[in-house]
């Protein structure tokens, strides 16, 4: 019998489920539907759309794509070169992260034994870079930094630290301490302990941890440019700004061709890394050698130690490339100073809560739709309600497509049909959140305990009462789970749409730093972690209540 069981309380001289002692679950699982369809019919209502402005958006829009035919690249040199520069900037910024999340990591979990106020203070730095978006971090240290890779670089490093930092701790604190604690009995200091125990045995996982966001920051860099901070963002930006909707389309397509290629690569990297953890044994690791406490040479480790020495390198040769010299960097001091000192005190607005407000409705309403279409999708790329293999594939792959482009550029095709507003940035945020749902209610679909449905199948139920019956309720709590994170990242994206003039709380930020309002900066920024971290919290809380 489990044990929560055993110690539950007794009922007519019987143990009572904890789920029966629980009725929050089901009235969740019944609220957050309806809070989040009425918060999206008011945002429609908000943003003015309807079936007759959809229909004339969508006109729009086909006119623009039939002035992007025939897509061109312009100087293929000059592309290349920035599109190695966007490469060099999401390498350079994940190594950056991830040097810093480690001692970050290692403070900020709760087996370190040092100073409190080192762990709360550890803690507060990886919250914070995860509340703030790239792009975000983007626009502040071109401020400083002035235009180029510099910038790009250290802003992807920035908003890396919250989501390395984060998965490490937990990395480390999933550990058993047998190792450190026998090591750390004979006299061995803490941090030789932790680089002996805790962090090699780690490292299989961090690997994977920093592959994926590696995987991330490629798609981030490939329009930081947009800010000016450098990469293949900068031709993007200046082709649709000079009316050049072929090259935009062109330029596009390679950046569209690129992520995909990468995502092949990570998704094979990730695979091998996987299984390598799996087989993470000591005898597997190192084959024997001539004495026990020497291991042997062979051909995985080879491989290992050429990858892991060319990464280095490309590491190295990426820093390099940011051009981030001792000079350039002393020149950049004041206007950090001058930036950080105009940021005291914070002077909020009406025109401050009313974008964040408007960042949320479209997050909020982008994320209904998301998931509703997303659910369509998912539904028929299996064959547990509808078995048409050619539609599966054909929408799987309409997937990975939609996945493979950044919300970004499509809220700069939507702004450049149907003008600025907040219907170019719902527009945008829909595709991606429909891509990102589909994406996760596929994997859970297919994930599903199978004995159920075949006992169905075997009473004579047919596919809808299957579905109805044995698929629903095993998929409601990953359904709601996988809706709340499509709906953080709605959130997290919805604050940097108004750069490019799609609606929300970042064209008033860009707009404050182009100006030099360094105090309404700070207060939109203090606005934007206070409610990322609310929403955050009550996604938390929800999914404690719910799976």
């Amino acid at each position: 019998m489990p044990s929560d069981i055993l110690d539950s309380p007794v009922m007519n001289g019987m143990p009572v489920p904890p789920r029966q002692l629980r009725p929050r679950r089901s009235v969740a699982v019944g609220v957050i539907p309806i809070v989040y369809v009425g918060a999206s019919l008011f945002g429609l209502w908000w943003m003015g759309v309807s079936p007759s402005s959809l229909q004339d958006g969508f006109g729009d829009i086909g006119r623009l794509l039939s002035r992007m035919v025939p897509p061109t690249t312009g100087p293929i040199p000059d592309l290349l070169t920035l599109l190695v520069q966007t490469l060099l900037i999401a390498i350079a910024g994940t190594g950056l992260a991830t040097l810093a999340s480690i001692p970050l990591a290692a403070a900020a979990s709760s087996r370190f034994t040092g100073p409190r106020p080192l762990q709360w203070a550890a803690r507060l730095v990886i919250v914070l870079t995860r509340a703030v978006p790239t792009l975000i971090f983007a626009i502040i240290f071109v401020r400083i930094f002035g235009l180029g890779p510099m910038a790009g670089g250290l802003a992807v490093a920035f908003h890396s630290v919250g989501m390395i930092g984060k998965l490490m701790t937990d990395i480390f604190e999933e550990q058993d301490r047998t190792a450190s604690e026998a090591v750390s009995a004979t006299g061995a200091s803490r941090l030789r302990t932790f680089v002996a125990t805790t962090f090699s045995r780690a490292l299989p996982s961090i690997t994977g941890v920093v592959l994926y966001r590696l995987d991330i920051n490629v798609r981030a860099s490939a329009i930081l440019g947009i800010v000016g901070a450098g990469g293949i963002g900068v031709a993007l930006q200046t082709a649709i700004g000079s009316l050049n909707y072929p090259r935009a389309a062109g330029i596009v397509l390679v950046i569209i061709a690129v992520l995909l290629i990468l995502e092949v690569v990570s998704v094979r990297l990730q695979v091998k890394l996987s299984e390598h953890a799996r087989e993470n044994s000591h005898s597997q690791l190192f084959v024997p050698g001539r004495a026990v406490h020497q291991p042997g040479w062979d051909r995985a480790r080879v491989t290992r130690t050429v990858l892991g020495s060319t990464a280095l390198l490309v590491f190295i040769y990426a820093i390099w490339s940011l051009e981030a010299d001792l000079e350039r960097i002393s020149r950049s001091l004041p206007s950090a100073v001058e930036l950080v000192a105009g940021m005291f005190p914070p002077e909020f607005s009406g025109a401050i809560f009313l974008g964040v407000f408007e960042s949320v409705l479209m997050a909020v309403t982008a994320t209904t739709v998301g998931v509703l279409i997303g659910l369509v999708i998912a539904v028929l790329s299996t064959d547990l309600l509808v078995r048409i293999t050619p539609l599966a594939v054909g929408l799987r792959g309409l997937t990975v497509l939609m996945r493979g482009i950044p919300d970004i550029i499509y809220a700069l095709i939507f702004v450049a049909a149907l003008g600025l507003g907040p219907f170019a940035g719902f527009l945008a945020l829909s595709i991606s959140c429909t891509a990102l749902a589909a994406k996760f209610f596929t994997d859970s679909l297919q994930n599903l305990n199978p004995a159920p449905l075949k006992a169905l199948e075997a009473t004579g139920a047919n596919r809808l009462q299957v579905f109805i019956s044995g698929v629903w309720p095993q998929f409601v709590p990953s359904f709601l789970g996988n809706s709340l994170f499509t709906s953080d990242l709605a959130l997290r994206e919805s604050a940097v749409l108004g750069i490019v003039g799609a609606g929300g709380i970042g064209f008033l930020l860009h707009e404050s730093v182009a100006t030099l309002s360094y105090e309404t900066t700070s207060a939109i920024l203090i606005s934007l972690i206070v409610v990322v971290l609310a929403i955050e919290s009550a996604a938390r809380w929800i999914r404690s209540r719910v799976l």
